[in-house]
């Protein structure tokens, strides 16, 4: 099917994580093929793999040293062609993260750069000179912390690193660079992949006059943990030669049958602006990855607001909604505190699905997961390294998938490299039957596909009071209680309960929603809330 990704729902797999065959307490691609059948049964259309390319890790694989191989660390070429194809045969998409903004220090290119200023790849990274007084060329400061400038003794010269000092950004305005990462990306096209995340889609190009970025109005109190979100990143990412490069990308993909880009937005201040504009049309990305709602709001305005933003900006574009990733507090501890735990968990999904767009689940969500407490002692993540305690980094999201409730969980016979805590075992695949969120991801995926219009239809929002999210996709009404107290809706027509509904009693024209309550509808026209 030419189209797959609109409207799929496509599920991220953190490979370290998923599962672990070898017994080094890492998860690799022998143990993804192994659990696939889960994700199958799940009713998702595609995978997501976080980066398996060769790496030295300091950035757990976003730090790339190698684009056309497999690290030993999770398998070889070989076993990701076995992979490739039984997740073929099961009837999912295989999607790989590609990290091209930058690359690894240890990258051969990277060597080769930093070692003159007259070498074949001296201008395939970001050099420049300093000021007179030995400071960086401008305000520019890295996403982990500090500058984004690192100086080099060598040549005597900052490279810019809008990440780890690790990771030095690529020099998108040298032809040459853009022309050999995609001759990267055609190996794995070529190799039967089914499209690629773009990992940070907006940092590609930097403004060739090194301005400095201005003070983001939002932001004017220095934050607790990183001032990064102080700037308006108007120079450092975000810029406009990015459109040109990301139509050579869709160029490319073209050429192979059925392939499909979704593209991470990662940006505060304009991120509806820039989904918008890289999915316009049909010769940039397909789709969008959304950063919205992964953060701590969880209001009926807040999530009207941002999909309203979006198709009012690109309206046959296609974003993709998610909750939870590898780099964010899960969401059923993020949101904590607006319902139980379970309850809660069923709800996200119920909503996602009601969604109009593309959707993506990240491991363990399915399973209501919830953040892992991690000690200092036990941290691997630079982040949490740099701002503990403040901000523990993002191991707590990452840690082992559980399968059952044995030793190890399932997931390795050896020691993981994450801890497995008893609260995250307590959510386990094995265990989780009827009435679970397990059973209730299934249901509701299924209720999706079986759905026209929640796939196809467009959305109209009702005008209801928080805590109350309603919205009309075609002739099912989709209805949210965004908290752990009930409320009273009263529909307008005649109308029905259908699907997988939660906390949810339809008497006449009346709607009870329990806490977290979720209800779909069909045949009502419009709803009232009871104050």
């Amino acid at each position: 099917m030419q189209d797959w990704w609109r409207n799929s729902v496509t599920y991220q797999i953190y490979p370290r994580s998923f599962q672990d065959s070898s017994g080094n307490g890492i998860g690799d691609i022998a143990g993804i093929t192994a659990r696939l059948d889960h994700v199958a049964a799940l009713g998702v259309d595609a995978i997501w793999l976080s980066p398996v390319f060769p790496s030295p890790m300091a950035d757990m694989g976003y730090d790339v040293s190698n684009y056309t191989d497999i690290d030993p660390l999770f398998g070889t070429l070989a076993e990701f062609d076995v992979m490739l194809a039984r997740a073929h045969a099961l009837g999912l998409k295989v999607i790989v993260d590609q990290v091209i903004s930058h690359s690894s220090d240890q990258h051969p290119f990277f060597i080769e750069s930093r070692s003159s200023r007259d070498n074949p790849r001296a201008d395939w990274y970001v050099w420049v000179d300093p000021n007179p007084d030995g400071s960086p060329p401008n305000n520019w400061v890295s996403v982990f912390g500090g500058s984004a400038w690192e100086w080099d003794a060598c040549r005597r010269q900052y490279y810019l690193h809008n990440f780890l000092t690790s990771q030095p950004d690529f020099n998108f305005h040298n032809p040459d660079v853009q022309d050999w990462l995609l001759s990267t990306m055609r190996f794995w096209l070529e190799r039967g992949v089914d499209g690629f995340r773009l990992d940070t889609v907006n940092f590609y190009f930097h403004d060739q006059k090194l301005r400095s970025n201005p003070p983001d109005p939002r932001n004017t109190v220095a934050p607790k943990v990183n001032p990064y979100d102080m700037q308006d990143h108007l120079y450092s990412k975000n810029r406009p030669e990015n459109l040109a490069f990301l139509e050579r990308l869709r160029s490319l993909t073209d050429e192979f049958e059925g392939r499909a880009m979704v593209g991470e937005v990662g940006e505060s201040r304009r991120a509806g602006e820039i989904m918008a504009a890289y999915t316009a049309g049909t010769s940039r990305l397909h789709m969008a990855y959304s950063f919205d709602m992964l953060g701590p709001e969880f209001t009926a305005e807040h999530f009207r607001q941002k999909i309203e933003a979006f198709y009012a900006a690109a309206p046959n574009g296609c974003p993709c909604w998610s909750f939870s990733n590898h780099d964010v507090i899960r969401h059923v501890s993020r949101w904590e505190e607006f319902g139980e735990a379970d309850v809660l968990a069923k709800q996200a999904v119920a909503m996602l699905v009601g969604f109009q767009g593309s959707l993506c689940i990240y491991q363990g969500e399915e399973l209501g997961q919830t953040e892992t407490d991690i000690l200092y002692s036990e941290l691997t993540d630079p982040p949490g390294f740099k701002f503990w305690p403040d901000y523990k980094g993002r191991d707590g999201c990452r840690t082992p998938m559980v399968w059952d409730d044995s030793a190890q969980a399932g997931f390795t016979v050896g020691v993981p490299w994450l801890p497995i805590k008893p609260a995250q075992k307590a959510r386990n695949v094995a265990d989780q039957g009827e009435g679970s969120v397990l059973a209730a991801y299934r249901a509701a995926l299924a209720f999706r596909r079986d759905t026209p219009a929640l796939r196809e239809a467009g959305t109209v929002f009702l005008d209801l009071p928080e805590p109350v999210l309603g919205f009309l996709r075609a002739d099912v009404m989709c209805v949210y209680n965004l908290s752990p107290k009930a409320v009273t809706v009263t529909l307008t027509g005649q109308g029905v309960l259908i699907g997988p509904c939660q906390n949810a009693v339809l008497v006449g024209a009346v709607l009870a929603l329990g806490p977290n309550g979720a209800a779909f509808v069909r045949g009502a026209t419009g709803a009232v809330v009871a104050v």
